[in-house]
């Protein structure tokens, strides 16, 4: 338990009321409880502010008139949430050892945890404070940074690694065979090596069964600070840049360059080798079919239709804009005529 004061004094921000209400915990502002700190980042629920039970409320400096409790004022309650809350309520994390069903024919830190039946690889090296889940598999030959926890089911094929401090969640699939294929001339498929890797940076987050396939050639990179969802397929040879995050069932083909500080919505398609800016916003659902070279935030969906049909449409699609611009112009001749007329 801790007080406004003592949050303030670690994170920042500005206490409105009394700063010695004490604080056990975080919570919604209608669930909220006295001893329990909540937020308001959405105007939608500002409603809900005037009816709180909250023991205090992290609020944008122009709402606080209206909180009816004690409060943290900062310009950024969400992201002040988000701090607050990590700092209260940390992950408790396995005791460093590794279990007796485990197998590491690599390198263990003292500071690791391996839990029950995990294998690790030979060649392999596992980091100071690292948590290798039960049932996980890593190959040969990977590394995992200092203060990474790989939860139970993980599976780390040969010569990836992964940075310090990333979380990967139960069933993620990372270096599995990129999907590369070429056709023989009877129709068969004759299957390309894949032999590249998976470079994962720092700080990054990968959720529950997504997969990561390993390069062709070179590496996968996804760099420091990503943020990936549940159930999203990477092909192999992409390249995502810092800080971008991707929302769930996301399907990013191969040999795609995204940029930094890019958003994702759910379920958004990328078809393959293509180039995403920096800074650009995808809305849920969008098929990107060509690169996008400019910050921005882009939506677009298409009925399915015969290719040659669909080709067709979307070519005067395109030019719509301009047509609307002569459709004008012949509207405001024809006007002018029958003026004269």
């Amino acid at each position: 338990m801790t007080t406004l004061d003592e949050i303030v004094a670690h994170l920042g921000g500005q206490v409105v009321g009394d700063g010695k209400t004490r604080i056990s915990g975080v919570n919604t502002l209608e669930a909220a409880g006295a001893g329990e700190l909540s937020f308001l980042a959405n105007p939608k629920y500002r409603a809900q502010l005037s009816t709180t039970h909250a023991g205090a409320v992290i609020l944008a400096p122009e709402v606080v008139g209206d909180c009816p409790t004690a409060a943290i004022v900062t310009a950024q309650p969400y992201l002040y949430f988000a701090r607050v809350a990590q700092w209260l309520q940390p992950v408790a994390r396995p005791a460093a050892g590794i279990h007796p069903s485990a197998i590491v024919e690599g390198t263990s830190a003292r500071s690791a945890s391996v839990g029950p039946n995990a294998y690790v690889g030979p060649g392999t090296e596992i980091g100071e404070d690292v948590v290798i889940g039960a049932n996980c598999h890593i190959g040969p030959n990977c590394r995992i940074g200092a203060g990474s926890w790989l939860h139970a089911g993980v599976n780390v094929y040969a010569g990836c690694r992964i940075g310090a401090r990333a979380i990967i969640h139960s069933g993620a699939v990372i270096g599995a065979d990129g999907f590369g294929f070429a056709r023989d001339e009877d129709g068969s498929w004759v299957k390309i090596p894949q032999t590249g890797g998976v470079l994962i940076g720092d700080d990054v987050e990968i959720g529950a069964n997504t997969t990561i396939d390993r390069g062709a050639l070179e590496d996968t990179v996804v760099e420091d600070g990503v943020k990936i969802d549940n159930q999203i397929q990477i092909g192999h040879n992409v390249h995502i840049g810092m800080h971008t995050a991707i929302a769930g069932c996301v399907g990013i083909a191969g040999s795609t360059r995204i940029g930094r500080r890019c958003t994702l919505g759910g379920a958004a398609m990328i078809i393959g080798h293509l180039e995403i800016a920096d800074d650009v916003n995808i809305a849920a659902g969008t098929m990107i079919a060509k690169s996008v070279n400019k910050a921005g935030s882009y939506t677009g969906w298409v009925p399915f239709l015969d290719h040659g049909e669909w080709l067709k449409n979307f070519s005067r699609l395109r030019h719509l804009d301009a047509m609307a611009d002569r459709i004008r112009a012949l509207e405001g001749r024809l006007a002018e005529l029958e003026k004269k007329s």
